[in-house]
């Protein structure tokens, strides 16, 4: 019994092991800029299937087409903005982390800073209006009122 149990946990390590090895990919580079270039790239690219991964770490088909897209046209000397625009010609805006600055994306670029500036105004009319408040002197019945309440809780 123990050689049997002993048997198939030594299988499914092996199995275990082999999906391991299996999902490694190696990219032969003989210039180290280049491999750094690589893996800048599919580090900037977002796979197309996955919720927000990048192609580097993605283990999708489309993710390994996109990783060996784009070591092809690194070993086809591509530069990296060549590389980017056919990635965005195949797969769409999507697959850029950070989108291009055009006319249909403006407001996604603006409004982290139109939302600051609003919210430095309202802080600023808020603080100004609380210290117009604190300042304003008391009218002739406010302070009778005070005075009158002053009285009675001396004699009280």
């Amino acid at each position: 019994m123990a050689v049997i149990r002993r048997g198939l946990a030594l299988l499914a390590l092996l199995l275990v092991v082999g999906l391991v090895l299996g999902a490694v990919e190696v990219r032969e580079f003989d210039d180290p800029v280049l491999e750094q270039r690589y893996r800048d790239l599919t580090a900037s690219l977002r796979c197309p299937k996955c919720e927000n991964q990048a192609i580097d770490d993605s283990n999708s088909p489309v993710a390994a087409d996109m990783r060996e897209r784009v070591y092809t046209l690194l070993q086809d000397g591509r530069s990296d903005i060549e590389i980017r625009n056919h990635m965005v010609n195949r797969f769409g805006d999507y697959v850029l982390y950070n989108p291009r600055l055009e006319g249909r994306t403006w407001l996604l670029w603006g409004l982290p800073g139109a939302l600051v500036v609003v919210g430095g105004v309202v802080v600023m009319l808020i603080v100004r209006s609380r210290r117009q408040a604190s300042v304003r002197q008391l009218s002739a019945d406010e302070r009778a009122r005070l005075d009158a309440l002053i009285k009675r809780e001396r004699t009280e």
